[in-house]
């Protein structure tokens, strides 16, 4: 089925003191839109559409732009703005302004907003505001990764397979590995540093999806590369290439993510033997890598966690290790905010932006984010439904249970009910939609009055049933055979006697 869909993105560009180009078109306040086509395929057709309202400050706005800094700036003009999810408010302010440091043209806040340098003409604005709006809400690029299913494989950018596929929810894992327990006893307080640093994020994901959290300490669990001895440095190297080998032993000792209904995240924190220390990760190029981590798509990340050598060779084993939390958690949630395709990398170097504090990630990266998963899931019950279709025509015999088909019907209805708040600009509810969809749809699907009959195909009762009929079969067939014998008989004897 062609999937045609319109992203609506509401967006209010105010014109601070003197910051109005000589050639607008009409005077202020003034509507005006601007479509753009993302092509992903023949079958799937999505348009941007920014609806933007040019309009002059208010009083409050005025006061809020002459503050000190971009910050503060920011900061007071929050409570003023439009917060539903999916809007953008652009403050647009003089080219001569000092709230933007030299060579900043563009400084994008906490929340759904940014300040903007005016620019010579309105054609130059007008393409920075375009790019700040693809910044804050979805590129092409983004919507072509969450669509990553239905796109040629050679137009997708190599990081559209590294970001998690939407889920109703996800499961994250932070384990201690602590292969030389004889030597090192480690302590580290997740507890703590889970509730200090994760939770926020978590708390602002909640939207997206639900999270659950465990932790687990595992002894005696090995990498599965022996590294390479470093004579200059006197310490122990993991190469690039050699990466990919070390999670799957340590996987195997994870406990199984088959079990789980959600993706796992694995965050592994990892103690090396004292025979292996100090450890470090080179990156591609020979040089170490200056967090000592590394991450792997849709899968998670591992840290490796040096411990000091003690200052006398007498010093009792085990030694007791205490782990800088701050340190391990600043590393763990750069590898979330990847995972989740949040990286801050491709930004142009005129951008500004600042930093989410311990929430983790702006309000304009969660919608971001929504934009992304809402898309991807339109296109998922998309499949499902058309996969669902294709099985119930090939199997002839089929009866289609009541609840199956209101299931059908109810997720049709979500994703028509999504692609329309879409196209109003109402994100929050496009989601819901769009979550719903994706939950009645697989119900459907999986539905277990359907399920064997996946596995039941004809030639099957076949094989079941000639065994069990052919004995009963042999002596009905042997007296049917008598009786024709005797009919035709009896049929030529009269004519005998004549």
């Amino acid at each position: 089925a062609l999937v045609q869909v319109q992203l609506v993105v509401p967006m209010a560009v105010v014109f601070g003191p003197g910051s109005a180009p000589g050639d607008l078109p009409r005077p202020l306040p003034f509507r005006d839109v601007q479509e753009m086509e993302i092509s992903v395929n023949l079958r799937t057709s999505v348009t941007s559409r920014y609806e933007m309202l040019y309009r002059s400050t208010m009083g409050q706005e005025e006061a809020a732009l002459a503050a000190a800094t971009a910050r503060e700036a920011d900061a007071a003009l929050h409570p003023l703005q439009d917060t539903t999810l999916g809007s953008l408010t652009m403050y647009v302010v003089p080219e001569t302004t000092s709230l933007l440091p030299q060579g900043i043209n563009v400084y994008v806040g906490k929340h759904r907003s940014a300040l903007v340098r005016a620019g010579e003409s309105l054609a130059a604005l007008q393409a920075r505001l375009r790019e700040v709006a693809q910044v804050m809400s979805f590129t092409a690029s983004s919507i072509a990764a969450a669509l990553s299913d239905r796109v040629p494989d050679g137009q997708l950018s190599p990081d559209a397979r590294r970001y998690l596929k939407s889920s109703l929810g996800y499961e994250i894992t932070f384990s201690l590995l602590n292969p030389d327990p004889k030597s090192h006893t480690v302590d580290w307080d997740i507890e703590g540093a889970v509730n200090r640093y994760v939770k926020p994020v978590l708390d602002k994901l909640s939207l997206v999806a639900n999270f659950s959290v465990d932790s687990q300490i595992l002894y005696y669990a090995m990498l599965g590369v022996t590294p390479r001895y470093d004579k200059e440095s006197s310490s122990f190297l993991l190469s690039a290439h050699s990466l990919p080998h070390v999670i799957n032993p340590v996987e195997a000792r994870l406990g199984s993510s088959a079990a789980s209904l959600y993706p796992v995240l694995n965050f592994l924190l990892y103690v090396p033997e004292r025979s292996h220390s100090p450890l470090y990760i080179q990156d591609k190029d020979g040089a170490p890598v200056s967090t000592n981590a590394f991450h792997s798509p849709r899968w998670g990340g591992i840290m490796v966690y040096n411990v000091e050598a003690p200052a006398s060779p007498q010093a009792s084993l085990p030694l007791h290790v205490d782990v800088d939390m701050a340190r391990v958690m600043e590393v763990f949630l750069a590898q979330l905010r990847l995972l989740f395709g949040l990286s801050r990398e491709e930004v142009p170097a005129e951008f500004l932006l600042e930093h989410p504090g311990n929430e983790g990630l702006a309000d304009w990266e969660l919608d971001h984010l929504l934009w992304a998963h809402t898309v991807e899931n339109i296109a998922t019950v998309s499949t499902t439904l058309t996969s669902l279709a294709q099985l119930l025509d090939k199997i002839g015999n089929i009866v289609i249970k009541d609840d199956v088909a209101s299931e059908v019907y109810r997720a049709v209805a979500s994703v028509q009910s999504a692609v329309t708040e879409l196209s109003l600009g109402h994100l929050h509810a496009a989601f819901q939609a769009s979550k719903e969809a994706v939950t009645s749809s697989e119900r459907a699907f999986f539905d277990p009055s359907l399920l064997h009959l996946l596995y039941f195909p004809d030639d099957q009762k076949f094989a079941i049933y000639i065994p069990l009929f052919l004995p009963m079969a042999v002596p009905i067939l042997l007296s049917l055979a008598k009786i024709v014998r005797e009919t035709r008989q009896r049929k030529k004897e009269p004519t005998k006697m004549d």
